[in-house]
């Protein structure tokens, strides 16, 4: 008897798949540097995160002490990412392809901010 995955096992499967590829692919120096970054997995924001002013569509979001900040000692949470996986597949309107591109941009984007950069900046290097 095969066993079968609900909708949300698959997406999260999908989404640590894709992650540890896109992590393990990053030059030694940047992947020594995200060691210590988590990476968690949530349906959705929650109505906390929208009252805090978190746009209710949005795919991922960077939280907590970026690299420059945890340097510097200060007293925040260490930096993490949260990717939201039923809003990055409403986006990608079932397309598991679609799907998995679109998980890599939003948690590369999040590093992106991880690391310091700007919207501006990320635009810049297609990570809109």
């Amino acid at each position: 008897m095969a066993h079968t995955e609900t909708h949300w096992e698959r997406l999260r499967s999908e989404a640590e798949a894709v992650v540890r590829r896109t992590l393990g692919g990053l030059p030694a120096d940047l992947r020594q540097q995200t060691a210590r970054l988590a990476v968690c997995f949530e349906r959705r924001p929650t109505r906390a995160m929208i009252g805090d002013g978190v746009d209710a569509d949005v795919m991922g979001l960077f939280v907590g002490m970026n690299i420059e900040d945890e340097g510097a000692g200060g007293a925040e949470l260490p930096g993490q990412i949260l990717l939201f996986l039923e809003m990055i597949d409403e986006e990608s309107e079932g397309d598991p392809a679609r799907y998995r591109r679109e998980v890599r941009t939003t948690l590369l984007h999040e590093l992106g901010h991880y690391l310091g950069l700007e919207e501006d900046e990320l635009k810049e290097r297609g990570l809109e």
